[in-house]
């Protein structure tokens, strides 16, 4: 086991969550401001590369012994960042492009919150956390309303891209333009 420092994380671990938490201002603000995540906008754009390196990050980080369950996330919420990106571009998915787009990068935003209450609450406040390990069943009602809220949020995006107002262009950008 490496040597912990701030909060008992590896120094990987601190890189890693100072990584996590710019992906997800850089989301929230995309979320409140563009009423969307994509590529097209430059937090967008920084919402997905910190993204990426945060899974990236998160490989590297074995505090339970070796590949697990946070590992996996990682390498579906690099899926679903693919999936959103060539939506984006206008690659796949013909007319449903900017739904499956809205759709798969509000899951990879999702996905950030899944890791951030477990590790919170199973680490903090240091020498009490408030739960005893990611297996908890209040985790489990947390990530149960963290699915609700993607729902909503998902439903209201899809309602404005079926509107067509506010928000980002309407159209998806052509490969090449």
């Amino acid at each position: 086991m490496a040597p912990t420092g701030w909060l008992g994380l590896t120094s990987l671990g601190t890189v890693h969550t100072a990584i996590s938490l710019i992906a997800v201002a850089a989301g929230l603000a995309a979320l409140f401001r563009c009423k969307e995540i994509t590529m097209r906008t430059g937090l967008g754009r920084l919402f997905v590369w910190t993204t990426v390196l945060t899974c990236l990050t998160g490989f590297g980080i074995f505090q339970h012994g070796g590949f697990g369950k946070p590992h996996a996330l990682g390498i579906i919420t690099l899926a679903a960042l693919a999936v959103g990106a060539l939506a984006g571009r206008g690659l796949f998915f013909g007319k449903w492009a900017r739904y499956v787009e809205a759709i798969a990068f509000s899951a990879s935003f999702l996905f950030h919150w899944i890791p951030a209450f477990t590790e919170t609450l199973t680490r903090l406040p240091l020498g009490a956390p408030l739960l005893p390990n990611a297996d908890a069943p209040e985790l489990k009602a947390i990530t149960g309303v963290l699915l609700v809220l993607y729902l909503i949020g998902v439903g209201l995006q899809i309602r404005r891209l079926r509107g067509g107002t506010g928000g980002i262009s309407p159209a998806p950008v052509r490969a090449g333009s």
